[in-house]
């Protein structure tokens, strides 16, 4: 039987904190072997890019394939730019598993990533947050920070009011101190810790504000080799941990297009977030340090947070049962 679970059904059995456990060991699986993630290719209808993010993992007993539809011009007529959907197939006997919605997992499982990495990465002693994009990625960014991290002071920049109140209600219980930016450069030189969550074409975030000490996630363009919200400069001053470094060099603009101006070599793009997890390679070696974590996404953090999900609906009887074989 195949389990078919909804937005709804998702989201009434996603607890945070376990995806956050879930991401950081299988970041830590992929390091050791026992998963696998191959660079996804990207295929194009019209203006639209399909991305199938495949990935294996022995923890989960399964493989997962999640479409991810990027499609800009939604945003004309009201809909996400990207949407997904996750199948599951089972290790044990090759069959369907499950059917996700992937728009709640995406967004868990991406501020889950950055949390791992700012624990790992960042000072221990940071206490600013800021945030160059206030929508929900920013919200569910804060809340995973929150609750790994010391830190309790938001700095944060928003090209609309609407969207920071939006924010600002969506935070509002988890303690920490919000105070709006006038500008990228305002936030950036105001942070200890810095997450970029915008769908930006263009740099956003300029290298030449990066303070020492500084840890960034750049997180918000999409997997696009031409989209990228950090320039050279960012990528050249900071050590740089990568999700995966097969899906970065291929479809990561913050790093490709660094890599065509010649601020970074491939070389410097070797690091994997996994790699600090297990002790394999340094994060973080002193406090002067410019860390970065070049957030583009891989299916593997997909899979983790769609095995707890599946478990957990399937025990309280949540989703829709479907016999694909009749």
């Amino acid at each position: 039987m195949t389990l078919i679970l909804s937005h709804s059904d998702i989201r009434a059995v996603l607890d945070r904190g376990e995806v956050y456990e879930a991401v950081a060991r299988a970041h830590a699986d992929l390091a050791d072997g026992a998963a696998a993630v191959p660079a996804p290719p990207a295929v194009r209808a019209g203006a639209a890019a399909f991305v199938p993010m495949v990935a294996a993992a022995e923890s989960a007993r399964a493989a997962a394939v999640k479409l991810l539809a990027d499609r800009p011009a939604n945003h004309e007529h009201g809909l996400p730019v990207q949407r997904s959907a996750i199948l599951v197939g089972s290790a044990e006997d090759g069959g369907c598993e499950a059917l996700l919605d992937g728009r709640l997992i995406t967004a868990v499982r991406t501020a889950a990533a950055s949390a791992v990495a700012t624990r790992h990465l960042a000072r221990a002693d940071s206490r600013v947050l800021g945030l160059v994009g206030a929508g929900a990625l920013a919200v569910e960014h804060t809340r995973a920070l929150a609750a790994v991290t010391g830190l309790d002071r938001v700095l944060v920049w928003s090209r609309t009011a609407a969207t920071l109140d939006r924010y600002r209600a969506a935070v509002a219980g988890l303690g920490m101190t919000v105070r709006e930016a006038g500008s990228p450069e305002e936030v950036t030189r105001g942070a200890e810790v810095l997450c970029t969550l915008t769908p930006s074409r263009a740099p956003i975030v300029r290298g030449a504000w990066f303070a020492p000490g500084l840890h960034v996630n750049a997180v918000g363009a999409p997997p696009r080799a031409d989209h990228r919200e950090v320039d050279g400069e960012a990528m050249r001053r900071a050590r740089v941990v990568v999700d995966s470094v097969a899906t970065t060099l291929a479809e990561s603009g913050d790093t490709l297009l660094a890599v065509a101006e010649g601020a970074i070599t491939t070389g410097d793009v070797r690091v994997e977030l996994g790699d600090v997890l297990t002790g394999r390679a340094p994060g973080r070696t002193t406090p002067h340090d410019i860390t970065l974590y070049n957030s583009v996404g891989i299916g593997l953090q997909d899979l983790a947070a769609a095995r707890l999900v599946i478990d957990k609906a399937r025990a309280l009887g949540l989703g829709t049962e479907v016999d694909l074989s009749r």
